[in-house]
């Protein structure tokens, strides 16, 4: 049997972060607990400071078919490459042709500059093309 499990993000501004993967992955939101019609109620209710309520975030799939995605407030910031990245299929299946496939990943690079990526490198080995992306906070992730 499988394991289920959530992906988490370092980051400096958890809110802010997790705006910008919700719209990158096409994701929403985290819904408060049952019973809280928004997150500032269910905080006051657990006399969480208001200094505090951007410590934490999450996203989901709407569907319910992919893994939550946690982001947590850290002190320090990012200094070094990511030992662990997300490779975001935007082109399509393997075997589409590489021109479509290449305007279909710079069409993504577009929309996610959008959103506050960069784009920060192009790669092409061994008939793969794919396209390193900062996200707001600096954390690397590739478009294929």
């Amino acid at each position: 049997m499988a394991i289920a499990y959530q992906v988490t993000f370092d980051c400096a501004d958890p809110a802010k972060l997790s705006e910008f993967w919700a719209a990158t992955l096409g994701f929403q939101l985290d819904s408060p607990p049952p019973g809280f019609a928004s997150w500032p109620d269910f905080l006051k209710s657990m006399n969480v400071p208001e200094e505090n309520w951007n410590d934490a975030s999450a996203i989901v799939d709407p569907d319910g078919v992919g893994s939550r995605i946690y982001f947590q407030k850290v002190p320090e910031g990012k200094v070094v490459k990511n030992r662990l990245h997300l490779d975001l299929r935007v082109s399509g299946p393997r075997g589409t042709s590489g021109e479509k496939n290449r305007e279909k990943i710079y069409q993504e690079v577009a929309r996610l500059q959008g959103l506050g990526a960069t784009k920060f490198h192009e790669h092409n080995e061994m008939g793969e093309f794919w396209i390193i992306m900062q996200d707001p906070e600096g954390n690397e992730f590739c478009l294929t």
